[in-house]
């Protein structure tokens, strides 16, 4: 992963609203009548319920879908012990995977003691909140009794996740690395190094799995856990060996596996070489491995290897596991997270490392041949199916234990339920990020002397998603980026005004002056035309001196468009170009166009635009759903002089089904009806729409279109990416007027992957 700044970090915490959590009301809260059903008199009633029957307390209140991420500040991340407080952004980031991979509600509560009675008895007093308890960066050893104690003492899912999730996502890789090196886990040496949280709670549950605990070799920074040693404390004595090893490089010699959970450069090549045949190297310190992948990879060619990071095949991530984990132990009421419950979230991402991968796995990290092997032993964290994977099988094995206090009956509809739960918004816009980064091209930004600007380039410099070229003044944009600490390493930086570029726009201006000598444009009009950004942008994407241009922050949308339109042109198949913007729900992204680009479409505008926009969403590895929308519904306003805009839509969707068939389109339609399939399906049984989710909305003329799209961006309470130019010869984009960095950013991962 690049590196962050601090600068970048403390910008993400405290930019808008602080933090990252906020609550949100989930009933109808604007009249009189309804804040009187919420609380007074209304609210006595479920609690009168709650009193009578406990259990209607999951019926009538969150308790259900909540959880508590729990932390005393005294082991946080590699920080150390930090306080409670200062440990605050981690458990609000830790609440934000839980609902976004399994949507999941969380409050993090920091519980400023060191005591362990006091910290135990404030746990225990605020339970009756939760549905389950997420224990989060406590130091060790102290970890192992709150834990222990707690799971006596209250009756809800409870884990301490540095220990669990960690011990299972690696057991799944090491089930998986051991079939593919041919040996079983019984007889595999293993040796693990550091004796911390993570590193004992992985050493118990590959001992659940099978293996001997006298085949297993633990070492802390003193050296290995030897039964002669005298310093150590009760949770390492349960680890301490007979065998005659006292370094971490006399115990490697031979050994099978290597679980890696200390820190950075501790191992070598030679040690690697050491170990038995078909070795398994899990290095796990982060950011940094016991010993970097490259030097393993190349120290013998047998290796199966593992590490903590995401940009190297076979990530330990704990996100595989937590979110779903306690999805599980939710929906089944289960009174705690047992072995039993943690051994089937191993074996499911095991299996699923095993089964065909979907294609939009495969494209989303883009790996044409992603199959199970020593390169892919672990899911990936966008797998859509880990959801409906992991926790079925830790629901079910909660059911077979005995914990499960609402067994579920229909396993398909539970499935069902899963797979609805999430929408595609966050995972389609990390997918975007991903394919961006694999191949990432040169994007110039004609607006090179704005702040924003720069803050963004060097955010996609620094991501590996694009390699920034700035056009403006260069003393001007060096001064800009200096002041502000930015770092853009080594990108161009280029000034259509200052001689050096003489010879440049002598060339574009011959190019300019080809395409426009009948248009009235002489050759010397097309030299002062290389002044401006934009037409020298758009001139070095033409040329091959850049492979896409953005521009908009300080531009008038006409002012980018007018000379994209007459240099760039149209692609050779299409008439006309359009745009579409992205809007980013919590039911998923929808797709809506046109919204910047043709006022009042004739039908073969809007077949182009329903056409490009579908082929746009497929690169999404979306399936078009496409409703065109109007104030009819399927001819239920009859045609007039005034109703053109509606004939024209009547005539498009005709034409689409005609010459299109295989297109999943209809319309005229409402939008109400466009986006709530139920009401289509009990109104418009007939619609070719079916029972399927519109993710594809084309509006009748740009009015309509803009207004939507505006109204989202600032009211809507969803993230709005584009517009995005379809059509266009070359990748050319234009940001709208004085957005925000994220908004230039994301259009640089459009540019980037258009480009590709």
């Amino acid at each position: 992963m690049a590196k962050l700044t601090k600068e970048d970090a403390l910008h993400y915490h405290s930019e808008g609203r602080p933090g990252k959590l906020e609550v949100i009301p989930t009933k109808p809260h604007s009249t009189q009548r309804d804040l009187s059903l919420a609380y007074s008199p209304g609210v006595a009633h479920p609690c009168m319920e709650i009193n009578s029957n406990f259990n209607e307390i999951y019926k009538y209140t969150s308790k259900g879908n909540l959880v508590a991420v729990i932390s005393n500040g005294t082991a946080v991340l590699g920080l150390g012990d930090i306080g409670a407080g200062a440990g605050k952004p981690v458990m609000e980031g830790k609440g934000l995977l839980f609902k976004i991979f399994a949507d999941i509600d969380v409050f993090d509560i920091e519980v400023d003691t060191k005591d362990i009675d006091k910290f135990v008895e404030t746990v225990k007093n605020i339970a009756v909140t939760f549905g389950g308890i997420n224990l989060e960066d406590i130091k060790a050893p102290e970890c192992f009794e709150i834990e222990e104690r707690l799971k006596r003492e209250i009756q809800i899912p409870l884990m301490h996740d540095d220990q669990h999730g960690t011990a299972i996502i690696c057991s799944a890789g090491i089930i998986n690395a051991l079939e593919l090196s041919e040996k079983k886990i019984e007889d595999a040496v293993i040796v693990i190094n550091g004796a911390g949280a993570a590193a004992i709670a992985c050493t118990k549950l590959i001992i659940s799995l099978g293996a001997r605990r006298e085949n297993i070799i633990m070492l802390d920074s003193k050296g290995a856990l030897r039964k002669d040693r005298t310093d150590l404390n009760k949770y390492k004595q349960d680890f301490a060996t007979d065998r005659n090893v006292k370094t971490l490089e006399d115990a490697l010699n031979g050994a099978d596996i290597f679980l890696g959970l200390s820190k950075a450069n501790v191992v070598t090549q030679e040690m690697v070489r050491s170990m038995a045949k078909n070795p398994i190297v899990f290095a796990m310190a982060n950011p940094d491995p016991e010993i970097p992948y490259d030097e393993a990879m190349a120290s013998r060619e047998d290796i199966i290897m593992a590490t903590g990071r995401s940009d190297y095949p076979n990530q330990v991530n704990n996100v595989l596991g937590f979110p779903y984990i306690f999805r599980g132990a939710l929906d089944v009421r289960a009174t705690c997270i047992n072995e039993e419950m943690k051994i089937a979230a191993v074996y499911a991402l095991a299996s699923l490392a095993k089964e065909a991968v979907p294609e939009t796995v495969s494209k989303a990290y883009n790996v044409s041949n992603l199959i199970f092997g020593k390169d892919y032993i672990i899911p990936k964290p966008l797998d859509p199916r880990l959801i409906t994977t992991v926790a079925p099988a830790v629901a079910k094995a909660a059911m077979d234990s005995g914990v499960a206090r609402q067994p579920i009956e229909d396993w398909y509809k539970y499935k069902s339920e899963l797979s609805h739960r999430l929408g595609l918004d966050n995972r389609l816009f990390q997918s975007m990020i991903l394919k961006a980064k694999q191949n990432p091209k040169r994007v110039v930004y004609a607006e090179g002397n704005n702040l924003k600007v720069l803050r963004a380039a060097s955010e996609v410099l620094r991501e590996g998603i694009a390699y920034p070229i700035l056009l403006g003044n260069v003393n001007e944009i060096t001064q800009i980026i200096a002041e502000n600490h930015l770092d853009l390493g080594d990108s161009p930086i280029i000034d259509p005004q200052h001689q050096e570029s003489k010879e440049v726009r002598k060339k574009f201006a011959e190019t300019i002056w080809k395409k426009r000598q009948r248009k009235g444009v002489t050759l010397e009009e097309a030299y002062g035309l290389t002044s401006l950004n934009n037409y020298f942008g758009i001139m070095m994407v033409d040329t091959g001196m850049a492979d896409a241009m953005i521009s908009g922050v300080t531009s008038h949308y006409g002012d980018v468009m007018s000379p994209a339109l007459k240099l760039i042109g149209p692609k050779p198949n299409l008439n006309h170009i359009s745009s579409m913007s992205i809007i980013m729900t919590k039911k998923g992204p929808l797709f809506i166009a046109d919204t910047t680009v043709n006022l009042e479409p004739d039908v073969q505008t809007l077949v182009e635009t329903t056409l490009m926009t579908a082929e746009e969403v497929k690169k999404f590895n979306i399936d078009p759903v496409i409703a065109l929308v109007s104030y009819s519904n399927f001819g239920s306003v009859k045609l007039t002089e005034h109703t053109k805009n509606l004939e024209r839509t009547r005539q498009t969707i005709a034409y689409l089904h005609k010459t299109h068939p295989e297109l999943v389109v209809d319309g005229e339609m409402q939008m109400d009806f466009a986006l709530n399939k139920e009401l289509r399906s009990q109104k418009f049984p007939f619609s070719r729409l079916e029972s399927k989710d519109v993710n594809i909305v084309i509006f009748p003329n740009l009015t309509s279109g803009n207004i939507v799209y505006k109204i989202m961006h600032e009211i809507g309470g969803a993230e709005v990416v584009g517009p995005i130019l379809m059509g266009i010869n070359k990748p050319i984009h234009v940001v709208p007027t004085e957005c925000s960095v994220r908004e230039i950013a994301n259009m640089s991962i459009i540019a980037v992957i258009d480009a590709q």
